[in-house]
């Protein structure tokens, strides 16, 4: 299944055609598939080079795929479960060059994870990024110590055509077109615009 974006200005065919399916193929992800998302994430910026991220990732069917699957939240593991992949995104909170406080750690995390997501999408895969777990599971399913938080939880695999195995409500939302707020919205020049102003 494909959903591309309706863009009101021209982007990247990347960006169009990324999102968010909670339905995945049965097939698997191999490892040099796996080696490119990662290597994309790897090359992102981040705050004095820092590369303040961690994944930890499992395949389906293992043992470590059901422990990452126990620290989602309850309607997350129900669809999530069929994914090829799941990964969660760490972030180190302390600069390893000096012990002090990275407030940008999450951000850093943040655009290494949108470079491993736009990776997958050139290669045909899908992925779903997701909030929707418990931290202190996932802190100690992923084996973290402190300065190291729980960021976001993955559902990686290839996408399948049909919506089998959602729920009628998920199955709703997945075939529902997608929808952005105006750049109206959020886009400034030189202050921000307050109703009324």
């Amino acid at each position: 299944m494909r959903k591309p974006a309706t863009a009101d200005h021209p982007v990247h065919s990347l960006i169009a055609e990324r999102w968010s399916p909670r339905v995945f193929a049965e097939d698997a992800v191999d490892d040099a598939t796996l080696g490119s998302l990662f290597e994309a994430a790897r090359w992102a910026s981040s705050c004095f080079n820092e590369q303040p991220w961690v994944y930890v990732w499992a395949r389906r069917g293992t043992p470590a795929f059901d422990a990452l699957l126990s620290a989602l939240v309850g309607p997350n593991q129900a669809w999530a479960q069929s994914a090829a992949v799941l990964v969660f995104g760490v972030a180190r909170t302390a600069f390893r060059r000096n012990g002090k406080q990275n407030a940008w750690a999450q951000y850093d995390l943040g655009q290494a994870t949108a470079q491993l997501v736009l990776q997958g999408t050139s290669m045909g895969l899908v992925a779903h990024q997701m909030a929707g777990f418990v931290a202190d599971t996932a802190t100690d399913v992923l084996g973290l110590q402190d300065g190291e938080t729980p960021v976001v939880a993955l559902a990686l695999g290839w996408p399948r055509p049909d919506l089998d195995g959602l729920d009628a409500d998920l199955a709703e939302r997945e075939a529902a077109p997608r929808a952005r707020q105006a750049q109206s919205d959020f886009v400034f020049e030189g202050r921000v615009a307050r109703k009324g102003e």
